[in-house]
């Protein structure tokens, strides 16, 4: 069974919050009540927030709290095994999944549980999202398809999810007709390794290969409409080149100025990003024990490396680095975030190879720019 709230959340939710939040949460308490303030002067906050709003997830989670553990309680975990209910739930935000035994159990037995849950908070399950489905049919969660096939349990990029993306792609090409195409790249990238990034730990490999036809597709008809009195030979070679053995890559030479190197910009391909299974973290890691420290990092470092796997050169100034700042000896992480610094610099000649290149702090890589100057 799949679920979600209907509607957004209303005053009514928003008071239940307000009267039902525990001293322990007390900051999120002030802040529902804290209103805003616009030009110069304060205005209460009266209602709730709209779905997708910057609190939206922090209401559904504290709204919904509770509701995994009386499920937990009405269908014990040990009782789930062999032919036993198979209960289980899996939320993320306000939408979730039930998992059980049969239709008539998960419509009979459980539903009515969650039902007067959520009306116990002001709140109703959306009937137009709400649907009991075999996992022979399968069911989309989170853009990712989840579905037997002839008893095999695989998980695939939705059809939905494909489909939006590549919506935005033609719109980004439709609205970029006469842009430069190290532009069109520069844009498109963030887009297409973030969708890959997303979908790369599941089966996405044939959905990958797919997007690369439909990106080739929008890409040739935006070069076709800007020279439509060339031939396609002419076209494929101004904006298609060969890089890593594919005659076909998307790509272009461009500099700042003229007195730097030219460098090759080339758009992502979505095919080549490799397939890495998700590694669950263990159920007894403490991120606040040390004794899990060196746990903690080394999966960090995993993380990380796996997110620069479009550029072998930062791969291999990472792990040269050991993951770590070199001017603070600090970790480089997501949240502290870096920049790619030339040693040499390109106005005194540097290159982009891995040789000339360090991964810094951001705040280290001014430091190193401020000193450069001062000198």
């Amino acid at each position: 069974m799949e679920g979600d709230i209907k509607g957004c959340f209303d005053n009514i939710c928003h008071k239940w919050l307000l009267d039902n939040i525990p001293m322990d949460k007390i900051i999120l308490k002030k802040w529902l009540k804290a209103g805003y303030m616009e030009a110069g002067n304060i205005y209460p906050t009266e209602s709730g927030t709209p779905q997708g709003g910057v609190i939206s997830s922090i209401y559904a989670n504290m709204a919904l709290d509770g509701l995994g553990k009386l499920l937990a309680e009405k269908f014990p975990k040990e009782k789930s095994l062999s032919n036993g209910h198979k209960v289980n739930y899996v939320r993320y935000a306000d939408d979730f999944i039930i998992t059980g035994r049969s239709k008539e159990q998960l419509e009979n037995l459980v539903l009515p549980i969650v039902e007067q849950f959520l009306k116990e908070r002001g709140l109703e399950l959306s009937k137009a999202k709400t649907k009991t489905t075999h996992i022979d049919k399968g069911f989309d969660f989170l853009g990712q398809n989840v579905r037997k096939y002839n008893g095999k349990f695989l998980i695939k990029p939705s059809k939905a999810s494909l489909q939006k993306v590549l919506r935005k792609i033609r719109e980004i090409a439709n609205d970029n007709k006469t842009v430069k195409q190290v532009r069109l790249i520069n844009v498109l990238n963030p887009i297409i390794r973030g969708w890959t990034g997303y979908h790369r730990h599941i089966v996405a490999k044939e959905s990958f290969n797919k997007l690369r036809h439909e990106i080739f597709k929008i890409l040739w008809r935006w070069a076709k409409r800007r020279h439509p009195n060339k031939g396609s030979s002419w076209i494929k070679n101004k904006y298609f080149k060969l890089i890593n053995g594919d005659s076909w890559s998307f790509a272009c030479e461009y500099k700042q100025t003229s007195k730097e190197a030219p460098v090759v910009y080339n758009l992502v391909d979505p095919a080549k990003t490799p397939i890495k299974r998700h590694v669950k973290i263990l159920s007894d890691a403490n991120p606040y024990d040390k004794q899990w420290d060196s746990y903690f990092e080394k999966r960090l470092r995993y993380q990380v490396y796996n997110a620069l796997h479009g550029n072998k050169n930062l791969q291999t100034v990472w792990n040269r680095q050991k993951g770590k700042c070199p001017n603070c000896k600090q970790a480089i992480t997501f949240e502290t975030d870096w920049d790619v610094h030339h040693v040499i610099p390109k106005s005194n000649g540097g290159d982009n190879r891995n040789s000339n290149l360090m991964m810094l702090h951001i705040n280290c890589h001014k430091q190193i720019h401020n000193l450069r100057f001062d000198v």
